[in-house]
């Protein structure tokens, strides 16, 4: 497992850095990314319909989104 924290950062960024990170490791089955923009929720679901890969949980913790994407 990988994780990534993507605070501080708008949408769309955290997706794009996603999905190099994703690619860049295809051997990973499953992805951490900790995100704070209202947006990244619906963009990682987006990313996921888009692409093939599962979107497991979106959790909402007190100042973040941690978002777990795995390959199926």
């Amino acid at each position: 497992m990988s994780d990534f924290d993507y605070r501080g950062l708008k949408c769309p960024i955290p997706v794009i850095k996603a999905f190099k990170e994703i690619k860049k490791n295809p051997k990973e089955k499953s992805y951490n990314f900790k995100c704070d923009d209202e947006t990244a929720p619906k963009d990682f679901k987006g990313l996921c319909d888009n692409t093939g890969l599962k979107l497991s949980k979106i959790i909402k913790e007190e100042s973040y989104y941690l978002i777990v994407i795995e390959r199926p």
